[in-house]
């Protein structure tokens, strides 16, 4: 016990982990000197005195410590066969609590970089909604009740029911609806939007995944092009594989200048996160459409 104290205590982590590695050396031969020198005294002078009968000869300390061979081949291996499987036990258990704690810290990480991404979010939403609504209400339009009501039915689903980290696909398709019946309201019979849905499970996905990417093909297409807008929208879920595809028209000058926005930086980032390796996020731009093919692969996933 002294022996495995000894090593796992003092010797490794002062001397072995800070690479003092002579010193190391010298302590553990001298170490194992003293620890079969002190195994082979107890045998002796303690052990024996309590199972033989007297008298009887005993070996004397200085012998104990000149037989070099006896420590060596007998009590050595005694003492730190014991030591050394101690040490293996106690690595084992030390690593997989080490395990325990990354995967803690990850999983904390990955939350709290979670709600900062949501963060991000809201406020981008929020902002562009209400200019919105206070665009109506400056022509004092008769859609601006209707606008309130269902930016009402959308924060409702922000506030409350985007705190776990994943939510069903059906809830976030009638957040997508009613975001696209918000945005209706600023434009007239020029806005052609298409919105098919094809699902097999109403699988569960990140919050606010999807609302950004719309989100985006109304304020770079329909916002910006003053012709006949129009967005493509198509939600499709068949056995592990998710596929959400968004396309719309831009004016004949319009130029991206970036196309890690707001946006598509949250989405990526969110991804990186959630679904490490397991989707694509194809980002197109042709001569008058901007088009986003976002593919998960949920198998072992959420």
């Amino acid at each position: 016990m002294l022996a495995s104290y000894f090593l796992a205590y003092y010797l490794i982590p002062k001397f072995v982990l800070k690479k003092k590695y002579f010193l190391s050396v010298i302590l553990f031969l001298l170490s194992a000197y003293l620890f079969s020198a002190l195994a082979r005294f107890l045998t002796i002078h303690v052990g024996e005195e309590l199972v033989r009968t007297p008298p009887f000869v005993q070996e004397s300390v200085y012998e104990i410590l000149t037989d070099i061979n006896s420590l060596v081949a007998k009590y050595f291996p005694a003492v730190f066969s014991i030591s050394f499987q101690f040490l293996f036990v106690k690595y084992v258990i030390n690593n997989e609590q080490k395990k325990s704690e990354l995967r803690q810290l990850e999983q904390k990480k990955t939350e709290t970089e979670l709600k900062m991404l949501k963060a991000q979010l809201n406020p981008h939403f929020l902002f562009n909604t209400l200019n919105n609504i206070y665009s109506l209400s400056l022509d004092n339009s008769p859609k601006t009740a209707s606008a309130i009501g269902k930016l009402s039915d959308i924060l409702d689903h922000v506030l409350y029911k985007c705190n776990n980290q994943v939510v069903t696909l059906s809830s976030e398709i009638e957040l997508l609806k009613n975001y696209i019946e918000l945005e209706k309201l600023r434009y007239d019979d020029r806005l052609e939007i298409t919105f098919d849905t094809d699902i097999e499970n109403d699988i569960q996905i990140p919050p606010l995944l999807l609302l950004s990417l719309v989100e985006n093909a109304f304020k770079h297409g329909a916002g910006e092009d003053s012709g006949s807008p129009k967005i493509w929208i198509s939600i499709m879920q068949a056995k592990e594989v998710f596929t959400f595809k968004i396309s719309n028209t831009v004016s004949s000058d319009y130029v991206s200048k970036d196309k890690d926005r707001i946006g598509l930086t949250n989405i990526k980032k969110q991804l990186d996160l959630i679904y490490p390796e397991n989707y694509s996020l194809d980002i197109k731009q042709a001569v008058n459409s901007f088009s986003v093919v976002l593919q998960i692969n949920q198998n072992n996933n959420l």
